[in-house]
């Protein structure tokens, strides 16, 4: 770069230096014509200046701003990584500089050859690395940037079909080979613009998109979202009319990324993958792409077999059509390799098959493993072999036809079969996936002894959670397969814990308990903290811990290293390395200690945490010095009598909302004998004045602190110190840790829908308790404002909804809060709502938040009919965004009543010094239950309102026929406190 150049970039790193925290973007943006890469490698060397002088705070600001800056201008997370090389030196630039050039020249005179290039290549491999990278970063955004535009043109050609080649070369680091790719990529399109070629761009950006979906360094689910956004733009001149070949395989290739999408809501990306995929077939039809359309129909099959909208037996009698139409193409005589992975998810497909007769679906899910395994045989596709093995095992573990016990024999034969070849090293996460299944089929053997069978189990069940534990960030990354995993894995809890508590081991069983509960939750909230907690240099090493480990996972299962046992254990190392740096900083981690979390509690707080298995309905009493389990002789039948009372509860509360109200208190009557919840409080030491309560799949919708006692009163009566609600032990412990300041300022949600009548008063009377308040009224609290109003919310330690919310039992990430515009011709526009998935898709930050309130319906539902036991609701989200404690409701609320529960809440927090949320909730809860109609007249005319709204209340009172208005729980109860 020229000497004028240099110092504009370094003024410009001074003025940032120097300006108020939070100015940045103005000045940023003031000088966008020096945002480039050369930029990002000045930063980096100032940033390695200020480390020499040990001013490393600044160092690693200037590093972070990098970072955020290369996202920014689309360049790879590797180049930011490359910049941040401080290795190199000019001995190694000369030595690859040299390299390059002879791979430029070799490509220029072969005209991209494989067959001359890939020689020098293999040559070189050990070349194909970081610094490769840089050195042809540095060089062509030097060269390209001076050079005549038709030669910028011809170089870029040149760098483009070396990305092609590189992309494919079969040796050397294969995640190396990408990301030189993708590098590459980007440079072709600082010549290749839309403006100037648009279809040289569409072809590059398509191409680009394929190598980010390939992708094994970096954040899965960003690569992804790269991936769309590049197919995006392809279409964006790839059009049907002028492309028509081009468009559908880029909407293939969409497709595909978009059934792969981890981030968004999985149901609607579904949806547009089948879209998608769809409209590909508009073109590649059997007649004039009989080979693409096969590849189409086969995709096309895979969405449909994980499709969530719709009807669940048609979705996969359409996966079953597609892939049976795929075989037309795909013979065993002309492609047997494709037939038979064809034939591998059809088995998956019969084996979830819903219409028919079940028995003869599993039949046929049978012989479909088995024809795949007459060209997938252990010689000459060992990886494909043990997959299908694995799934042949699950059809024989769940199949009706022939003898119960030797199927099982077959299940567990297949099983140990496929772990010959799935091995811990190789592919841990099959291996453990297996393990847990083996650990099934041994828990149901009929043959042999049941004791030794029952151990085999347990060593199974073991295993599987120790190593998945291990793998967690590879498991736990929130997509559609990987919950199916967690779902499935669920089960080596569930076994663990009952063979635990059969030996009457209760710590060991509750340890169990704890590490399978919430676990994506505590995933989530442990990266998302980790932005906070963890200072920047250990952000650096997880993620160089990350992708170091995903290189070597890749390198075995590939087999591209040497020494593949010496490798797995060293990847081993690593991610007991990567856990243990996490776990430094953050209590929620790779395990659950139960003594470390039992002296963080306070000796007046007891614990009731409930945990369902398969046979029993478990109940434990943790205090700050004992661990105790509930235990009836019919548990069993308790664990009934909770179904069967769930069932008629929901049915109830779905079908007919005013049976359900009406029949409240006794339903509630009955859970509390079903629970025992007497017997359980004798348990507690009366010295215990605060109860938390940590509830286990359906048993989160319920309000458990409202269960009537025989005396006539309550559980929330019991408690001075307040009843609240934790999603489990961990995320408890991680809650704790959030500090945030009391009540200081108010951000709220009024009515933005206009149709609710006593919202208004309700906000009206809390924002007079504040001085620092911010309200989005009716029209103006839009999708829109609330986004513009980030930094607002950022600051807010009290946030209130007041407003309408749904819980959708179908697609739980469209659970929402419904904004201004939210409903159009009585239909709702999840765009203009907020949702539980831009909770987690944004960057909504809540990190000085102690609180949010949800004064709205359904808004503390979650996804109860999630068994991989998950707590995924609005909570979750808010917690997840960093508030430390979040209010919210178990039904449809009454308007009037939630009002005043609400606003007595809040005057309770505002005016006791040192309350704490439960409290203050509970103590709203019991003054709304027991108000006659003139102490609530009384209380009312005191609200800093106008006239007409007191005479409004007034009025709506003296209509009401009962002596206490809201003496019903189902008035009173419906809201609960989760978190701090």
């Amino acid at each position: 770069m020229n000497q004028q150049r240099q110092d504009a970039y370094l003024n410009l790193i001074q003025q940032l230096l120097d300006c108020p925290n939070g100015e940045e973007g103005e000045i940023l943006a003031a000088n966008q014509g020096l945002l480039d890469a050369e930029f990002l490698l000045v930063v980096e060397a100032v940033a390695k200046m200020m480390s020499e002088q040990d001013n490393q705070d600044t160092a690693n600001w200037l590093r972070n701003l990098g970072n955020e800056l290369a996202k920014g201008l689309n360049l790879s997370s590797n180049f930011a990584y490359a910049a941040q090389n401080s290795e190199i030196t000019e001995n190694i630039v000369d030595i690859y500089l040299k390299f390059l050039l002879e791979v430029l020249q070799a490509m220029e005179e072969s005209k991209g050859n494989k067959d001359v290039v890939y020689p020098l290549l293999i040559a070189n491999t050990d070349k194909l690395d970081n610094n490769f990278a840089e050195i042809l970063w540095r060089w062509a955004t030097v060269n390209l940037k001076k050079a005549e535009e038709k030669t910028a043109e011809y170089l870029a050609t040149v760098i483009g079909n070396f990305c092609n080649l590189i992309s494919k070369f079969p040796l050397g680091d294969k995640a190396n080979n990408m990301e030189i790719a993708i590098i590459g990529y980007e440079i072709v399109l600082t010549v290749f613009t839309r403006e100037a070629f648009p279809n040289d761009w569409a072809r590059a950006q398509n191409n680009l998109g394929n190598f980010y979906a390939n992708r094994i360094l970096g954040d899965k689910s960003n690569n992804i979202e790269k991936s769309i956004s590049t197919y995006r733009n392809a279409l964006d001149v790839y059009t049907v009319e002028a492309f028509p070949y081009e468009w559908a395989v880029t909407k293939n290739n969409l497709g595909i990324a978009y059934r792969d999408r981890i981030l968004k809501d999985k149901a609607s990306n579904i949806e547009r993958s089948i879209a998608a995929l769809e409209a590909a077939l508009t073109v590649r039809t059997q007649d004039s792409f009989p080979i693409d359309w096969a590849i189409t129909q086969y995709n096309l099959g895979l969405a449909y077999i994980e499709r969530i909208l719709g009807d669940e037996a048609k979705n996969i009698e359409q996966s079953i059509t597609a892939f049976q139409e795929t075989l037309r193409v795909n013979t065993c005589e002309a492609f047997p390799i494709d037939w038979a992975e064809v034939q591998n998810v059809l088995g998956l497909a019969y084996e979830e098959r819903i219409l028919g007769d079940k028995a003869n679906n599993i039949e046929q899910s049978i012989a479909a493993y088995k024809a795949a395994l007459t060209v997938r045989t252990s010689d000459d596709f060992p990886i494909d072999w043990s997959q299908t093995q694995y799934n042949l095992g699950n059809a024989y573990a769940q199949r009706i036809l022939g003898d119960r016990a030797n199927n099982i024999e077959q299940s567990i034969a297949t099983y140990e079969a496929s772990l010959t070849v799935r091995t811990c090293d190789a592919f841990p996460i099959d291996w453990t996936q297996t393990q847990n299944n083996l650990g099934n089929a041994y828990s149901q053997r009929i043959l042999g002894d049941k004791v030794e069978n029952i151990e085999t189990a347990t060593i199974a069940y073991k295993k599987a959670i120790d190593t998945a534990e291990l793998l967690r960030e590879q498991i736990f990354s929130g997509n559609e397969a990987k919950k199916k995993l967690a779902e499935q894995w669920n089960v080596s809890y569930i076994g663990i814990v009952q063979a635990c508590l059969e030996l009457d081991n209760i710590q060991e069983a509750i340890e169990y308990v704890e590490r399978s509960k919430t676990r994506n939750l505590v995933e989530l909230i442990l990266e998302r903290d980790s932005k906070t907690i963890f200072p920047p240099e250990v952000v650096t090493k997880l993620e160089q811990l990350r992708d170091e480990i995903a290189k070597g996972q890749y390198q075995i299962q590939n087999s591209t290293t040497e020494n593949p046992k010496a490798l797995a254990e060293h990847l081993q190392k690593l991610r007991s390395q990567r856990n243990e740096l996490q776990d430094k900083y953050l209590p929620v981690g790779s395990g659950f200690d139960f003594e470390t979390f039992q002296a963080t509690l306070d000796k007046n707080t007891a614990i009731i945490e409930w945990y369902i298995t398969n046979t029993s309905l478990e109940t434990f009493i943790i205090t700050s010095d004992n661990l105790q389990r509930f235990k009836l002789s019919t548990s069993t039948d308790k664990l009934k009598a909770f179904i069967d009372w769930n069932n008629k509860y929901l049915n109830t509360y779905y079908n007919n909302k005013t049976k359900w109200i009406n029949n409240l208190a006794s339903h509630l009557t009955q859970l509390a004998e079903i629970l025992h919840i007497e017997e359980i409080l004798k348990l507690i030491p009366q010295n215990c004045s605060h109860l938390i309560l940590i509830p286990h799949r359906y048993l989160h919708l319920f309000p458990l602190h409202a269960l009537p006692l025989s005396d006539g009163g309550f559980l929330c009566d019991q408690f001075s110190d307040g009843v609240s609600y934790a999603p489990s032990c961990q995320l408890l412990q991680q809650l704790n840790l959030r500090q945030r300041v009391n009540f200081k300022s108010l951000f709220a949600i009024q009515n933005p829908t206009e149709d609710l009548q006593y919202t208004d008063l309700e906000v009206e009377a809390i924002s007079s308790l504040f001085t620092d308040k911010e309200v989005l009224s009716k029209k103006q609290a839009t999708q829109t404002a609330l986004s513009q109003a980030s930094f607002q919310i950022q600051q807010t330690n009290y946030l209130h909804f007041s407003c309408h919310g749904t819980f959708n039992l179908i697609s739980p990430q469209n659970s929402c809060l419904l904004l201004a515009g939210a409903v159009e011709n009585n239909k709702l526009d999840l765009s203009k709502c907020l949702t539980l998935g831009n909770l987690f898709e944004r960057d909504f930050n809540l990190n000085q938040c102690r609180l949010v309130v949800l004064s709205a319906c359904e808004t503390g539902l979650i996804d109860f009919k999630n068994t991989s036991d998950e707590y995924i609701g609005l909570p979750s989200g808010l917690l997840y965004a960093g508030s430390s404690s979040v209010v919210s409701s178990l039904w449809t609320v009454n308007d009037l009543s939630t009002s005043f529960l609400t606003i007595k809440f809040i005057q309770n927090l505002k005016n006791v010094e040192d309350i704490s949320v439960p409290v203050a909730l509970n103590q709203a809860q019991t003054w709304l239950r027991d108000a006659t109609k003139e102490d609530l007249q009384e209380w009312a005319s005191n609200l800093p309102l106008d006239s007409t709204k007191k005479g409004k209340i007034r009025r709506q009172l003296k209509n009401t026929t009962v002596e206490k208005p809201f003496k019903s729980p189902f008035h009173w109860a419906a809201f609960t406190a989760v978190g701090k």
